[in-house]
């Protein structure tokens, strides 16, 4: 499978290009801004992109979305509970950033849901705590998650934002991030991958 972490934006949150290497089908993930550098990484690995994700609506993880879903013509999915957050711009005002263009999504996400391109399936897993919507995309023949602002390497997402819950964000990650395999790779909003073991076994929040 092909995954190309690429941080973006003012707060570095990373966006991933995640692609089929025999179909060359793909999704994006999170595209927080610079839609140029999204889109350009997609061609260099001549990826049709079929899905843009969100795992959610905060500003940094949305602010390219308009001109990827243009550029590649391909749905954008959400999950409903994050619909207010998105309409109010991911709270893009409140720290002086450029209200995003609003982009209407085309599929509602839900947990138990799959999204499959090319060889790869992705489960929608409901991980709320830092947003009321937020999701986590789960590969499991490659071992890899894809958990937007919950578990990051060494630390947990934010929960003094609007919608934010410490012990919901918490309750997320146990009950949804932990029992996956040591082994599964941690691709997080921002910062560097981790694994889920080195995250059970030393993230000062967790242990």
């Amino acid at each position: 499978m092909i995954v190309v972490q690429i941080p973006v934006g003012d707060l570095q949150a990373n966006c991933y290009v995640v692609g089929c290497e025999t179909s060359r089908a793909g999704v994006i993930i999170d595209p927080g801004d610079e839609a140029d550098r999204i889109l350009a990484v997609a061609a260099e690995h001549e990826l049709k992109i079929e899905h843009i994700l969100l795992t959610h609506a905060h500003f940094d993880h949305i602010l390219a979305c308009a001109e990827v879903v243009e550029a590649t013509q391909a749905p954008l999915a959400l999950h409903r509970a994050d619909l207010p957050l998105l309409k109010a711009g991911g709270g893009a005002a409140g720290w002086g950033f450029p209200m995003p263009v609003y982009q209407e999504p085309d599929t509602w996400l839900e947990a138990g849901d799959t999204i499959t391109f090319g060889q790869h399936t992705l489960a929608v897993l409901f991980t709320p705590g830092h947003a009321p919507g937020h999701v986590s995309f789960y590969e499991a023949e490659a071992g890899v998650i894809f958990d937007g602002d919950v578990l990051f390497a060494g630390s947990i997402g934010r929960t003094d934002l609007p919608g934010g819950d410490t012990e919901l964000l918490l309750d997320s990650i146990r009950q949804q991030l932990l029992p996956l395999p040591d082994e599964t790779v941690v691709c997080s909003g921002h910062g560097p991958t981790t694994t889920i073991g080195r995250e059970r076994a030393t993230n000062p929040f967790l242990v």
